[in-house]
């Protein structure tokens, strides 16, 4: 397999089933789906490109696999035979080695982008959907009355909820919540973060979810 990644060329053999991009979302170029890496113990880790498990496949780091092939990897030609090089991706990828030490409890990192998927792009407050830069992250208490910058505390808010709300609580602000803000576990934060998952990934993951998690069902 020739090391140098320009000369990879990347072939879609199957298409994201779940969940569904919008109808008017344009289809999702083959670079763009993720494969679900675990350790050899089939602990779940994090998304990878299709490049990083090409490498994990040409160096025999592969120790074990799940699904159908959903992508083919064309590298370079050898000189000796003339054929070129393919490696076929499986969704799903265990790769030799120890578990990294985060792999037993990871907690996601808070960003507005998983916010809002936890969220699912909702104002918390009005409970209209907006597309991302009409929405803000709102702390349920104010910072300056103590309130902290984590998972607990925050929700989704639109510009003019977030406004309205101003320095004040959901209480005194007369604004209740919709939802109760909640810290996602690391399948959680799995699921909402990518927007092309395949089926075999979904099953895998949302077998390992909570029982009382909000996506298992």
């Amino acid at each position: 397999m020739e090391a140098d990644r320009a000369q990879l060329h990347l072939v879609q053999t199957g298409s994201p089933q779940t969940p569904v991009p919008p109808p008017s979302s344009p289809r999702p170029h083959p670079a763009a789906l993720r494969l679900l890496s675990l350790d050899a113990h089939g602990r779940v880790l994090d998304w990878i490109n299709w490049q990083d498990a090409t490498c994990l496949y040409a160096r025999g780091a592969v120790a074990w696999t799940l699904g159908d092939p959903c992508l083919h990897v064309h590298g370079g030609v050898s000189r000796l035979t003339g054929e070129q090089s393919l490696i076929e991706l499986h969704p799903i990828v265990a790769s030799r080695g120890h578990a990294r030490a985060h792999a037993l409890s990871p907690t996601p990192t808070l960003t507005n982008t998983a916010l809002f998927a936890r969220d699912a792009h909702l104002c918390l407050y009005c409970g209209h959907e907006f597309s991302r830069p009409h929405l803000t992250r709102d702390h349920v208490l104010p910072l300056s009355k103590g309130g902290k910058d984590v998972w607990e505390n925050v929700v989704t808010a639109c510009f003019h909820c977030n406004s309205r709300k101003s320095n004040r609580t959901p209480q005194q602000a007369h604004m209740p919540l919709l939802a109760v803000p909640y810290r996602p576990s690391w399948i959680e934060h799995l699921i909402l973060s990518n927007r092309n998952i395949l089926a075999d990934q979904m099953a895998f993951l949302k077998a390992q979810l909570p029982k009382k998690s909000k996506l298992s069902a």
